[in-house]
């Protein structure tokens, strides 16, 4: 058996056994008993009916009724197409008979209704769908019927029914599968017939109105989201044309909006021939006449006609067309306001909102889902752009908040949908509606201010809608500055001036930090180019003519942009000046680049047109002057104006809107004289020639001051201006239309011939709007932003203080933790974009401003200030804030600094910060460094280390300082706190935790230079300059803990210490300078100043110079300051020169190190540590340098003669002075491998030098009054000088040694041992008979080279002379007998050497040879038995021979025999072995 399937597009007929149907896929026989079911419901309802029943019954076929007949003719087919597939059965078979109940004037309303529900039924069955056979004919005729719908109506509640059954049944083919074969004849008839039945049902009940506007809310749904799947049928149109000025109208009569009334029941055709819809027209709006009578209103809907759809056209199934019709529609029930003639804030007083508010939703409902597809169809958009908008301005203006909040809905839609189609209209809706209504001083209500700034913020929230306005409006010179306006409207919004904090206020922050936000989400994005470059001209280009040469690509469109928004704002710049003085006003923009450097007149004209805030009188005064450039400049200025196909008034009005109309009648005449060139340039249509529009102007004025000022008693009628204009047009008269039309314009609205100042924000005027609509077909496309941040810098450095300003004072005034959290989301987007866009000033306002809120700035009135600050919430999230900022965004915080430092400082005072912050940031990896096997090694610079001399330190940490709690300014004993109070200590602690304030100053080596320059500074500002005085504690405890802080960043940007280090080191040198008693600051500062140098000597060798020479400072302490810390001091000199001293290369850094080991040499407690540190630099030569050799000795010399602690240290010191002779010798053989002789003479030199130091230093500590100092010091000197042979030396310091090394030390000790006390200088006979075998035994190793010299005579006449007078000495009053045997053996031993080495001769037996004579002269004061001793008697032969071989000198390599005794006698002296 075969059963009807009927599946999606698919009509098939299966063989298959019965089974369960689906009940929306019923099979054949269950269609044929529901149709079958509603005939019988059918008829069963007429049986009940008088008329129907008795012809019935009758039994007589030919006295049934044709209904009747039809129904019973039905009844015998549908079983019989059982075998038939249903979709192949044509549906007008089964479907005429309840249609021709339906269209019956004779059938009542139950019936009526029944077999409404029967086709409703039947429709919803899915059974007819566009496959089905003549499913087109059939749909097209339940439409007809159903519009045409005829009953008798016996009482209102069965017509109510009846009425929603009609718009059932119109939906449900809306609906249906067969609704795409509607044509678009039938849709328009489907939309009037509901509206009809809308507009009837606010007469009758509550249901039929709810009913029938859902109804027409959803056919205008089901319509309008068709439109995606419509292809562009403009080519469809009467005579081809695409031409949207001509492609206006709606349907002919004959396929109009069915237009029929309601009358008793019935649809009758009273209106047939009458087109019931307002048809379209571009130019302007349609009249629509809405006339309230009783239940049988309806409504006459009459429009001009203009160029029709083709016929054909309106008979294809439903698309555009229809749609065109259905929208036009709808927006011609906005224009019922025009003709009612009532203002738009009459409309709650004459006006009923119903109607008006209807339209609007169900425009804005085709809006929701054709809005994508509109811009495809030039006429949707054509109605959309000028009617449909020019109604939103005027509605916008409604007292209505329903009303008002509708038209803002309807442009969010049109924004998202369609902005790039509609840039004017945006900006006109925006400067004339919304900134208009959103203030008070426009008039406008409390409601509507809060809907329009609800509008604003819904705008606001869509993340490209800032940036869209600078980029169109903002940064156009044509246009005005939405942004600006609306930004600047938010931040005023949001300041409750004189009154609390409303929800107004709110919603206005609700707007500003949605556009905060956004700008912070499009940092994320990226942008084109990271680096802000400002905009600067170079050279003239007219500015009007700037263009961009691809709108859509945002290499090309930002550049151009930001030049415009430069150009923009210098003309307003340049409008300020000229409005102080014209002539110097041009010449700024001359010098800007605006202007030529020589004035053209189309320049000026330009500047004239396009510059927002110019003074008015000012233009018109220039424009007027008979001056032949400012005629000129008229002209030039009158051809920038469009007036194509527009109005004479219209065009007056506009020209006149741009400056004030002079007063003398010959400047009016040269203005109008260039408009009505213009205008007849322009639009010749009517008028003749130029003239004759000059004249028609001139009347126009006239006019208008006739019928305007309230001195003119009689007026002009229309008849006198009519008979003033004749013959003016080429002789001949104007149409008397056309005068009477400018005649009444005029009388109604004034031309102003004193327009408006400023740059406020104006009516839209129609005169206006037609403008508008001229300028849009010319303006620049509309320029899509996109998600990336191209224009935020410009943007946020506009909006960004007054948004800060904002912000601050709702936060200041709120009192909900709602509003807290959001002000503190707001503070937080700022600084992000700050820091991305580098605005350092503006972080450090939002610094500024937030600091304010934490309560730590403000001196604390209240006791408990732990206890407020943890109860007080505001205080509490503004502080996070700050520091999650400095955290944050730190890289580019600059004099905010001072303020973030502020705080710190008070919760330091409040003893709340973490122990870390206030005792040492310093490197994690530094410190961790600083251990041995283990354990850390005690760092004496810690703050731990020793306690401030004088000063307690006060409690700090976070737990710490508890018990001071509830007594910070008394030690008064307190109660144990209550819950509460610990509660909010608790808060407290949690807020400060949260603040990661140590990471400010451990993360510091991740801030860049500029900011890290900027923290120091602010540091050494908080810290406050030293003061010799004595300061309070407090300030003390503040500079201390600022200069922990200064050093803990210095130590961790060792990197960077160049930037840190001038003011670290002069903040240190004021504290060091300044401070005349001991106290905890100064032993900061100077023990931070050693540990910098610690820490950074291994890392910055480039520095290391400047690092030890400011140790200086320390030589630079007061004596008391200097004695209290000495010890550690030198402790701290020692560990600095354990650790680094392989890194001090300079002799300026080590004497740096060594004036301070010097000074220790006379401290108790410091000497030991000093010469410890001394004795790791010059033990076996390991860190003496070139550089420091000289210092080093001094440095030993001074602890050799310094009597703190026990002589065996200054023997110490003296052995390390003569060790150091070692390096000497290492270095001169390393120069011989290494140098060349210029080298290595100049070194040779430089080391000679040393050496002879050396002996002066040791001469110096000879002549101590302690007796082993003493004599160790001239064995000492003896081994540094007779240990110099491996060291290279020019004969010459062999001189200068003796004669300041070795004859000032016999000099001096002999003038002690005859000028002191022996208890001064006991034993000082030993201390003569060392420093004499000293004098011997350094000459005669000396003797080779001393004998070089010219002088060695004189040298040797020294020696004599002291021999012979440590000779002749006295001690203890009588001369030693030790000398008395050690000098004759010493000089023996001498004149031996001489005599072996043939120095010592007679070589002259004439008496010349002065050597010999004057020896033996001084040898034989001391002992007359030497010469015979030296030289024994021999014989005489052999004794002159030998005399006559020497005369002239010695020769070369010829030695004078020596015998073996005397030999002996030189081995005894240690000169020969």
């Amino acid at each position: 058996m075969g059963r009807l399937k009927l599946q999606a597009g698919i009509n098939s007929i299966e063989e298959e056994e019965p089974e369960e149907c689906d009940a929306a896929c019923p099979n054949r026989t269950t269609l044929s008993c529901m149709i079958n079911s509603e005939i019988g419901a059918v008829l069963a309802v007429m049986r009940r009916n008088v008329r129907w029943g008795s012809r019935y019954m009758s039994g007589d076929d030919h006295l049934e009724h044709s209904l009747i007949q039809s129904f019973k003719a039905l009844r015998r087919q549908i079983f019989s197409w059982n075998h038939h597939q249903w979709q192949a059965i044509n549906p007008t078979l089964y479907l005429q008979p309840f249609l021709d109940v339906i269209r019956s004037d004779e059938t009542g309303a139950a019936i009526t209704g029944v077999a409404l529900s029967s086709v409703y039924k039947i429709l919803t069955l899915d059974v007819i769908d566009h496959n089905t056979v003549n499913v087109e004919e059939a749909i097209h005729l339940v439409v007809d019927a159903v519009t045409s719908c005829r009953f008798e109506v016996t009482d209102t509640t069965s017509e109510e029914v009846v009425l929603i059954k009609i718009l059932q049944v119109l939906l449900a083919c809306m609906k249906s599968k067969a609704s795409v074969m509607l044509s678009n004849q039938h849709v328009c008839t489907i939309v009037n017939t509901c509206f009809r039945i809308v507009h009837q049902a606010g007469n009758k009940g509550e249901s039929l109105q709810q009913i029938s506007r859902y109804t027409m809310h959803e056919l205008v749904r089901c319509i309008f989201s068709h439109l995606q799947d419509v292809d562009n049928t403009d080519h469809a149109l009467v005579n081809g044309s695409s031409n949207l000025k001509q492609e206006t109208g709606g349907l002919n009569n004959e396929y109009a909006f069915g237009s029929r009334k309601l009358e008793n029941g019935s649809v009758n055709s009273e209106y047939d021939n009458q087109p019931l819809s307002a048809n379209f027209a571009s130019n302007s709006a349609s009249a629509v006449t809405v006339t309230m009578m009783d239940e049988n209103t309806a409504i006459a809907l009459t429009g001009k006609e203009s160029a029709s759809y083709d016929v054909h056209l309106m008979t294809e199934p439903y698309g555009v067309p229809c749609m065109v019709e259905i929208f036009h529609f709808l927006c011609s029930l906005l224009n019922v306001i025009e003709n009612m003639e009532l203002g738009p804030r009459s409309n709650t007083i004459a006006f009923d909102e119903d109607v008006p508010l209807f339209a609007l939703t169900l425009i804005n409902s085709a809006i929701e889902l054709g809005g994508p597809s509109i811009h495809r169809h030039p006429r949707l958009l054509s109605l959309i752009q000028d009617e449909l908008f020019h109604n939103l301005m005027q509605f916008g203006l409604s007292m209505s908040p329903l009303i008002l909040s509708m038209v803002c809905s309807i442009v969010l839609n049109l924004y998202h949908h369609l902005r790039t189609e509609l840039k004017l209209q945006l900006e006109a809706f925006f400067s004339c509606v919304i900134l208009r209504l959103a203030q008070s001083r426009y008039g406008a209500s409390y409601q509507q201010q809060e809907v329009a700034m609800e509008a604003l913020v819904d705008f606001c929230r869509q993340k490209t809608f800032m940036v869209d306005m600078y980029a169109n409006f903002d940064s156009d010179i044509t246009c005005s500055n939405v942004f600006e306006d609306l930004a600047n409207l938010l931040s005023r919004s949001a300041f409750p001036v004189n009154c609390p904090l409303s929800a107004m206020h709110i919603l206005a922050l609700d707007g500003l930090i949605a556009v905060i936000q956004g700008m912070a989400e499009r940092i994320t994005n990226g942008s084109a180019d990271s680096e802000y470059s400002p905009v600067n001209l170079e050279e003239y280009i007219p500015f009007w003519m700037v263009k961009c040469e691809n709108y859509g690509d945002p290499n090309h469109w930002v550049p151009f942009t930001r030049r415009r928004k430069y150009i923009k704002r210098r003309l307003m710049i340049g409008a300020d000046h000229f409005n102080r003085d014209p002539k110097k006003g041009l010449e700024f923009l001359q010098g800007t680049h605006l202007l030529p450097d020589k004035l053209d007149p189309q320049s000026v004209a330009c500047f004239f047109r396009y510059t927002a805030g110019l003074d008015k009188n000012l233009v018109g005064d220039f424009l007027g002057n008979h001056d032949e450039f400012c005629v000129q400049v008229l002209h030039e200025f009158a051809g920038t104006f469009d007036f194509q196909d527009m109005n004479l008034d219209t065009a007056l009005r506009l020209f006149l809107e741009t400056f004030r109309l002079p007063g003398e009648s010959q400047k009016i005449h040269r203005v109008l004289e260039a408009f009505s060139e213009r205008y007849y340039e322009q639009s010749p249509h009517i008028l003749a020639n130029k003239d004759a529009a000059l004249v028609l102007s001139y009347s126009m004025i006239m006019l208008n001051t006739d019928q305007h000022n309230v001195q003119v008693k009689k007026k002009m009628t229309e008849e006198d201006f009519i008979r003033n204009n004749r013959h003016i047009n080429g002789g001949s008269d104007l149409p008397r239309e056309f005068l009477s039309e400018i005649y009444h314009s005029i009388c109604k609205n004034e031309i102003r011939t004193t327009p408006e100042q400023g740059v406020g924000f104006p009516e839209m005027t129609p005169s206006r709007w037609i403008d508008l609509l001229h300028k849009s077909k010319k303006t620049a496309p509309f320029i899509v932003s996109g998600s990336k941040a191209y224009l935020d810098h410009d943007m946020f450095a506009i909006m960004s203080g007054p948004t800060i300003a904002a912000i601050s004072v709702v936060f200041d005034h709120a009192e909900h933790e709602e509003v807290y959290q959001t002000c503190m989301d707001g503070f937080l987007a700022i600084a992000k974009i700050s820091a991305c866009h580098h605005l350092e000033d503006v972080l450090d306002d939002l610094v500024v401003s937030l600091c304010k809120f934490t309560t730590l700035l403000n001196p604390s009135l209240v006791e408990e200030p732990v206890l407020a600050f943890g109860d007080d919430m505001k205080a509490r999230m503004a502080t996070v804030t700050v520091f999650t900022i400095a955290n944050r965004y730190g890289d580019y915080i600059r004099t905010g600094w001072r303020n973030i430092l502020d705080c710190i400082l008070r919760l330091h005072k409040l003893g709340l910060l973490p122990a870390r912050v206030a005792s040492d940031a310093a490197d994690e990896s530094e410190l961790s460094s600083e251990t041995v096997h283990g354990k850390p090694i005690v760092n004496s610079l810690s703050s731990a280390h020793m306690q401030s001399i004088g000063t307690p330190r006060r409690s700090s940490g976070l737990m710490g300082r508890f018990s001071q709690l509830l007594s910070l300014d008394t030690e008064e004993p307190r109660s144990q706190p209550t819950e509460q109070q610990l509660a909010a200590h608790q808060r407290t602690l949690q807020t400060i935790q949260k603040c990661h304030i140590d990471s400010i100053f451990t993360e510091s080596k991740f801030l860049q230079a500029k900011s890290l320059e900027q923290l120091a500074k602010a540091l050494i500002w908080a810290a406050g300059r030293p003061q010799k005085v004595n300061s309070t504690p407090e300030d003390e405890d503040t500079a201390v803990f600022c200069l922990e802080l200064l050093i803990a960043i210095t130590l961790n940007n060792r990197d960077r210490i160049g930037i840190l280090w001038p003011g670290v080191y002069d903040h240190i040198s004021n504290i060091v300078q300044s401070t005349v008693m001991p106290c905890a600051l100064v032993e900061k500062a100077v023990f931070g100043l050693l540990r910098i140098c610690q820490r950074l000597l291994p890392y910055k060798e480039n520095i290391a110079d400047e690092l030890l020479r400011s140790l200086q400072l320390v030589l630079k302490l007061d004596a008391r300051v200097a004695d209290a810390y000495c010890e550690q001091i030198t402790q701290e000199v020692s560990r600095l020169v354990k650790a680094n001293a392989s890194h001090i290369r300079s002799q300026l850094g080590w004497r740096a190190i060594t004036s301070l080991l010097s000074i220790t040499a006379r401290h108790i407690e410091a000497s030991e540590s000093g010469f410890d540190a001394l004795l790791f630099i010059m033990s076996d030569g390991a860190h003496l340098l070139p550089a420091n050799y000289v210092l080093c000795v001094d440095t030993a010399r001074q602890f050799a003669e310094s009597r703190v602690g026990q002589a065996e240290r200054s023997v110490r010191a003296l052995d390390l002075m003569t060790g150091s002779v070692n390096c000497l010798t290492r270095w001169t053989s390393e120069a011989k491998e290494a140098m060349e002789e210029e080298q290595m003479s100049k070194l040779s030199k430089d080391i000679g030098d040393m050496w002879l130091i050396l002996g002066q230093g040791l001469r110096k500590v000879c002549l101590d009054q302690r007796e082993e100092v003493r004599n160790h010091a001239l064995l000492s000197l003896q081994k540094c000088l007779t240990g110099a042979d491996d060291i290279y030396l020019p004969y010459g310091k062999w001189l200068d040694c003796f004669d300041l090394v070795i004859f000032t030390v016999l000099d001096d000790l002999l003038e002690i041992s005859q000028g002191h006390s022996q208890k001064d200088y006991r034993n000082m006979e030993g201390t003569l008979i060392l420093a004499v075998k000293l004098l011997s035994k350094v000459f005669l190793q000396s003797l080779p080279v001393l004998s070089q010299l010219t002088t060695f005579c004189k040298l040797w006449l020294g020696v004599l002379t002291r021999m012979e007078k440590y000779m002749k000495v006295k001690v203890r009053g009588k001369r030693s007998e030790k000398l008395q045997e050690t000098v004759p053996d010493l000089l023996k031993s001498s004149l031996l050497a001489m005599k072996m080495r043939g120095i010592l001769a007679q070589r002259s037996a004439l008496g010349g040879d002065s050597l010999w004579e004057l020896t033996w002269l001084h040898v034989n004061n001391i002992s007359s038995s030497l010469q015979l001793e030296v030289f024994p008697e021999q014989d005489s032969e052999h004794f002159q021979h030998k005399q006559g071989e020497l005369v002239g000198g010695l020769v070369p390599d010829e030695k004078v025999s020596v015998s073996s005794s005397e030999i002996a006698s030189l081995e005894d002296a240690g000169i020969v072995g």
